[in-house]
């Protein structure tokens, strides 16, 4: 067999990026698992923004983009879209994979809507990185995860003295980005919950 010729499966496996946005165009979440620049991930917010956002609902899920693809499912008032690899990939297991997070945060919310993802960004995050890692599905289980964001929560609260912000307990581990996405400034903690996400309109409160 020669070895050379094989490509190299983590080139072609694997989520590059998920993005939520929502039918007005307010991102809602988004979580870069490759290396891009800013330049590139404003790029990307555009093109989703441009290329998904007017497509009617019998449209094909998948958008070709050159060297990825917009892989994508609509759930009430809010786009779900990944970016793959253009080779090597099947789409139809990623569109299965986006259903699963999706599943995965109805269990969690309990029927999840837009509202949820609004003011409680942190928690969706948190069921994300439990179920993938660099954008690989690590965990499928569904109650698995959720076993784990509950014992999580748990712990902080238990750790969690009088008074203290729980909430910025549970996004210390968070980047700058995604903080900024919570409403908050780096290193400064609130209980005020996420300001960052209002303004979309219409189908917040929709349930998927």
């Amino acid at each position: 067999m020669d070895f050379d010729n094989i490509k190299n499966p983590s080139s072609s496996i694997g989520w590059d990026f998920i993005v939520l946005m929502s039918r007005q165009g307010k991102i809602r979440l988004a979580e870069f698992f490759s290396s891009y620049t800013e330049s590139d991930k404003r790029r990307i917010l555009r093109d989703i923004a441009a290329d998904v956002l007017p497509r009617a609902p019998k449209m094909c899920n998948i958008i070709e983009k050159g060297e990825y693809k917009f892989v994508y499912r609509r759930y009430a008032s809010l786009y779900f879209v990944v970016g793959v690899p253009s080779e090597g990939t099947n789409e139809l297991i990623v569109l299965e994979q986006i259903h699963l997070f999706v599943e995965a945060l109805d269990g969690y919310f309990n029927s999840v809507c837009e509202l949820d993802l609004v003011f409680s960004l942190h928690k969706s995050l948190m069921i994300l990185f439990e179920m993938y890692i660099g954008g690989m599905l690590c965990e499928s289980n569904k109650r698995e995860v959720l076993k784990q964001i509950v014992e999580a929560e748990e712990l902080v609260e238990e750790m969690t003295k009088p008074g203290e912000d729980t909430a910025a307990q549970l996004d210390d581990g968070l980047s700058y980005q995604e903080q900024f996405q919570l409403g908050r400034k780096p290193g400064r903690r609130t209980g005020s919950g996420a300001q960052g996400g209002g303004g979309g309109g219409g189908g917040h409160g929709q349930r998927y």
